[in-house]
């Protein structure tokens, strides 16, 4: 199911971003142009209520799916994302396993999507089954909140609140372990779709956390790119939607009024 939003004007306000090695501070977010809609792509094992209302609220149409019910296969979640976004230009924001779903989308619908801002996000694929097998062991013989623990908490940065962690666990708690283990599959199943992304002619703006993996691989990428930008966002980990709501929608703002 998605969540769709009605327009709301967010919050104005500088946010420090890191941009290679250099810092700057970016102004915004402002409401944009109201012909593009924004897609918006859960990560594992989170759900699509996690993105910020001033995020949400950029564009008059805001599509936030769950996508867990459509199995263990990502290029079906991009179909059925682009069936619920509909006709007409599209921004799509993922991260993670929605970053991935993400380009998958564009690769679907190449004219349709006009940006992409992929968040802590493989474009390569290197499979790892054992891995797999290992997450599904556990989640099965011990429960989500075991495979949590191990998992996925691990992954935000040293300073999140208890807050954030909570919102992640309810997140995560309401998607439920049969829905996850889903989502586990179509993330290890997914095809490498780097060369797609390096042929592809969107802009692409490639965002990290500081206290995430694989930052300078994703530097490197962001620089092969037709159109890449690359953000480093410091002192955050994985789940910049949560961890880091203001710098993403900044960065978000900025790249669908490049659009225009």
């Amino acid at each position: 199911m998605a969540e769709r939003y009605a327009p709301h004007v967010p919050h104005l306000g500088p946010f420090p971003v890191s941009a290679g090695i250099k810092s700057l501070w970016i102004i915004g977010p402002a409401r944009q142009d109201r012909a593009v809609k924004l897609l918006l792509l859960h990560p594992l094992p989170l759900d699509g209520s996690i993105w910020s209302h001033d995020l949400r609220s950029l564009c008059d149409e805001c599509v936030a799916p769950t996508l867990y019910s459509e199995g263990d296969d990502l290029v079906a979640w991009a179909r059925a994302a682009l069936d619920q976004v509909g006709d007409g230009p599209i921004v799509v924001v993922g991260n993670s396993i929605g970053g991935s779903c993400a380009i998958e989308v564009a690769r679907l619908a190449p004219t349709q999507v006009k940006a992409l801002v992929l968040c802590g996000t493989k474009a390569g694929h290197r499979p790892q089954p054992d891995l797999r097998d290992d997450a599904l062991c556990l989640l099965e013989d011990h429960g989500l909140a075991a495979a949590w623990d191990k998992y996925w908490r691990p992954l935000f940065g040293p300073d999140v609140t208890a807050d954030v962690f909570e919102q992640a666990w309810q997140s995560a708690a309401s998607v439920g372990a049969a829905s996850v283990a889903a989502g586990i599959r179509a993330f290890h199943g997914r095809a490498d779709r780097e060369d797609f992304l390096k042929a592809w002619h969107g802009p692409v703006t490639i965002v990290n956390g500081e206290h995430d993996t694989h930052t300078e691989q994703r530097r490197h990428l962001a620089a092969q790119l037709q159109r890449g930008a690359f953000h480093l966002l410091p002192g955050v980990g994985h789940y910049l939607p949560l961890e880091a709501p203001d710098a993403l929608t900044t960065i978000t703002s900025n790249l669908v009024a490049s659009l225009s």
